[in-house]
């Protein structure tokens, strides 16, 4: 297993670069001229050549990408052309943000799918079973902007239980930072108040995200468990007289967990990486919002650090996810 892990952590190098080259290329490709943005849009032809020198973008593309290669190397993402803010600060400030975003909704989706696609197998061809395929169509095919629309008219236009944007009241403002994950920082600090407020503003944008995600677990979940209930093992631990909460949980679930378990892992990088829409929707300020805000303003640096961040979330998950396989099933042999 070490050996593997090492192997897999050296494509990570490869990854990146062919990341970066890939980014790079496209940041000189598409239309717009980020020294124009960066030097103001009242500002003339010499203040903006001189914003162009000072930024390296007289030089050659190649040289320009080994300077870029040279500080990425020794740790620098650059500084924003928007805000002239080291980028490496900025994803420290708003990552906490997406991950606490990104745990609630998976945890939500993974529970919540998972025992859903349990019932709905052991209830196999039933009204039960019908409904949760019809659910589950219902929250696949349902575009994720429209979800996050509607529960915000229903539950914050209508009803006023819920807010509909930020991470905490503005009277409240945040928690003493010690993980920048609100809900724990609250409880660290024995804030009550916060740590409740923090979860009033997670619902509505977490469920958005949980509840396609949940669809597919449940269904993912159904499928994979109704192949391992055929199994004769299960047939020979219902002999034994085991009741079917211990066959399901303690016997089939574990081995039908494989799957479902690749699925959970790649919902959770496209999380980490940025859940653009539904964060700008409810303007969550996280990693998603941080991008949207780059996108717009042509902000080439951001965009290209966000790139390979998303990159490494993405190795790094799925090697998480291979090294859980060999936790479910120890026959899985690396």
């Amino acid at each position: 297993m070490p050996k593997y892990i090492l192997k897999r952590l050296t494509t990570l190098v490869p990854i990146l670069l062919g990341m970066s080259i890939i980014t790079f290329v496209l940041s000189h490709v598409i239309p717009g001229d980020p020294a124009r943005y960066a030097a103001g849009l009242i500002a003339g032809p010499e203040q903006v050549e001189k914003v162009r020198k000072e930024m390296g973008m007289d030089k050659p593309i190649w040289e320009q990408y080994l300077n870029y290669m040279n500080r990425l190397i020794h740790g620098d993402l650059g500084k924003s052309y928007r805000t002239n803010r080291m980028i490496k600060d900025d994803i420290l400030r708003y990552f906490p943000a997406t991950l606490e975003l990104s745990l609630v909704a998976i945890t939500l989706s993974t529970f919540l799918g998972i025992n859903l696609g349990i019932l709905s197998a052991y209830k196999k061809n039933t009204l039960l079973d019908q409904i949760s395929r019809t659910f589950s169509i219902f929250g696949v095919s349902m575009p994720i902007f429209w979800l996050g629309l509607l529960l915000q008219i229903i539950f914050y236009a209508y009803l006023g239980w819920l807010p509909s944007s930020g991470r905490i009241d503005l009277m409240l403002g945040p928690p003493p930072k010690i993980t920048g994950l609100y809900l724990v920082d609250s409880i660290c600090t024995g804030n009550l108040k916060m740590f409740l407020n923090s979860i009033k503003h997670l619902i509505l944008p977490a469920s958005s995200l949980a509840l396609t995600m949940l669809a597919i677990t449940s269904r993912m979940s159904r499928s994979s468990l109704l192949e391992v209930l055929n199994e004769d093992y299960i047939r020979m631990a219902r002999a034994k007289g085991l009741n079917e909460f211990r066959v399901i949980y303690k016997h089939a679930l574990k081995n039908a967990m494989i799957p479902t378990a690749t699925i959970i892992g790649g919902q959770l990088g496209w999380l980490l990486g940025g859940a653009f829409i539904v964060e700008t929707i409810f303007s969550w300020p996280g990693i998603g919002t941080y991008g949207v805000l780059a996108i717009i303003e042509l902000d080439f640096p951001i965009i290209m650090a966000l790139a390979l961040l998303m990159s490494v979330v993405y190795v790094v998950i799925n090697l998480l996810v291979d090294i859980i396989y060999s936790l479910l099933d120890p026959r899985i042999k690396y």
